[in-house]
């Protein structure tokens, strides 16, 4: 392929991307804040943890994202009898009818699409919350020693309700650093408010039509990798993250407020996601812009507030807020 052509095929892929925002907004009202993220998410090749009140249409967003995607999807209810066999697969025991020789065989479970949305999954037990990380780590699954490979691309989506807590296991500090982005769904504007109920109570019907497939989302997820970022921005994104740890910062915010600060893999996530919304952008380069948007997703989960933080009801998106004004911006 001549390089002529392999600019016009990277320009045919990024011209999807934003009527794929627009077909799923034909369902969807409002939300562009959470859809920008939940596909630069996408094309970063990680996961997402939502979190909104019941009735801000979480499901059904992801479902017509899956639709407008012409990808595979599969809902689990997480509920706190679900068994990991319930969401991996089991083996069942079925015979040959020529040979009359029974064996086992493996049934694979919900988890074996490429938009899984885990629906609640703070209702369920460690046991089988903790099924899902190797899916979600290393996007294949092993049942009775044996390794299965998922299909790709492999996207969970889950979702969780920050009320009605009293029969909740609250996520592991493990598993939600498995979760590339922690997206926070708000209610609508009473203009978007007014849009919805007339959409959603007549008898008019919406048709998704599929925008992007498989194979082009995986180019795209190779793609992310190539935008460029410059040193001085490695750097910012270094600092920032090295800004939340209490030992080792100048931030007297951070000392006050932080038990525990965020990881490698957070700058990782944040550089991946910065480098994603370029491309969603339309720019093959990382701006500051881009790390300062995606810091807020990328720490949300990944700092563990203390006490005395929790009791004035400080949260980790302030503690954000303050970083990106202390720490020096690169330029």
């Amino acid at each position: 392929m001549s390089l002529a052509q392999q600019e016009h095929e990277i320009t045919t892929l990024l011209q999807k991307l934003p009527l794929l925002k627009q077909e799923i907004q034909k369902i969807i009202v409002g939300q562009d804040e959470v859809l920008e993220e939940i596909i630069i998410a996408m094309l970063a090749g990680g996961h997402c943890l939502l979190e909104g009140v019941p009735g801000l249409a979480k499901t059904l967003m992801v479902r017509t994202l899956s639709q407008a995607m012409d990808l595979s999807f599969k809902r689990i209810q997480f509920t706190p009898d679900l068994m990991p066999t319930d969401i991996v697969g089991t083996e069942i025991l079925e015979e040959d009818h020529i040979t009359g020789k029974r064996f086992f065989k493996f049934n694979k479970g919900p988890l074996f699409a490429n938009i899984v949305l885990a629906d609640e999954i703070n209702r369920t037990p460690p046991k089988t919350q903790s099924a899902l990380l190797e899916a979600m780590q290393e996007f294949e699954v092993t049942y009775g020693g044996q390794t299965y490979p998922l299909d790709r691309p492999f996207f969970i989506l889950a979702t969780q309700n920050p009320i009605e807590q009293s029969g909740t296991y609250p996520l592991p500090e493990a598993q939600l650093d498995r979760f590339l982005l922690y997206i926070r769904i708000g209610y609508p504007s009473q203009a978007e408010e007014t849009a919805i109920l007339a959409s959603t109570t007549s008898s008019k019907k919406t048709t998704i039509n599929p925008i992007i497939g498989g194979d082009a989302i995986r180019q795209l997820q190779v793609l992310v990798r190539e935008v460029s970022i410059s040193e001085e921005l490695i750097n910012y994104v270094s600092n920032l993250i090295r800004a939340t740890r209490p030992d080792t910062t100048t931030v007297v915010y951070v000392k006050e407020w932080v038990r525990w600060g965020a990881g490698p893999r957070a700058g990782q996530a944040l550089i991946l996601t910065a480098k994603a919304r370029a491309l969603f952008k339309g720019r093959y380069a990382v701006t500051v812009e881009d790390i300062q948007t995606m810091a807020r997703p990328v720490l949300r989960h990944r700092l563990l507030m203390n006490f005395k933080a929790e009791a004035e009801n400080i949260t980790t998106d302030d503690v954000t807020k303050v970083l990106l004004k202390e720490v020096a911006r690169a330029i």
